[in-house]
C-alpha cells in the first residue's frame, strides 16, 4: 500500500494478499482478472488512493476509457496533487477524442512533474493534434465527421 493511504486503518492480511495478487495480475497484462480482485479490495478499503489508482489503471488497460477517466477523477478528488492521476485522466480523455480536456489534464501533469518525459510527450502530441485540427478547420473534439471527403483527398491510407 502507498504511504498516502490513511494510517488509521491497516488492511487485513487477506486484503493485502488480494492487493498483491491484483498488482501481479495487472503487471503481467491481465487487467480483467485484476479487476475481479480490485472490486473485492475496494469494498474493504473504499477510501484507499493506491487501490483507486490500481483500479483506474486496470480499467484503462481494458480500454474502458470512460470508466477509467471517472476513476482517475475520483483519485484526483482524493489526492489533487497526484500527477499520475492527471496523466491517466488525460490519456483517457485523449483516447475518447476529448482533446481540449486532455490537453488541460496532461498539461497539469507535465507542470507538476516536468521531469517525466512521457508526460511531456503526451502533452505535446495532444497540442499537435489540436493545432492540426485548427489548421484544417476540423472540430477540436470528437471524431472527424467527413471521413468520406478525407478519403477522397488523402486516399484510403487514413
Amino acid at each position: 500500500m502507498s504511504n498516502t493511504d490513511s494510517a488509521s486503518s491497516e488492511p487485513s492480511d487477506e486484503v493485502y494478499s488480494w492487493y498483491q495478487r491484483a498488482r501481479e495480475l495487472l503487471d503481467s497484462g491481465n487487467p480483467h482478472a485484476a479487476l475481479l480482485l480490485i472490486d473485492r479490495i475496494m469494498s474493504a478499503e473504499p477510501q484507499s488512493a493506491s487501490i483507486m489508482e490500481m483500479y483506474a489503471r486496470a480499467l484503462f488497460d481494458t480500454s474502458d476509457f470512460r470508466a477509467a477517466a471517472m476513476a482517475f477523477d475520483v483519485l484526483i478528488q482524493l489526492q489533487p496533487d497526484n500527477d499520475y492521476a492527471h496523466f491517466g485522466k488525460g490519456l483517457c480523455l485523449w483516447r475518447m477524442q476529448q482533446f481540449i480536456q486532455a490537453r488541460d489534464e496532461l498539461g497539469m501533469a507535465s507542470a507538476m512533474r516536468p521531469d517525466r518525459l512521457e508526460y511531456a510527450r503526451a502533452f505535446g502530441q495532444v497540442k499537435a493534434t489540436l493545432r492540426a485540427r485548427i489548421a484544417d478547420n476540423l472540430p477540436l473534439n470528437g471524431p472527424i465527421e467527413n471521413q468520406e471527403n478525407l478519403n477522397q483527398i488523402f486516399g484510403d491510407d487514413l
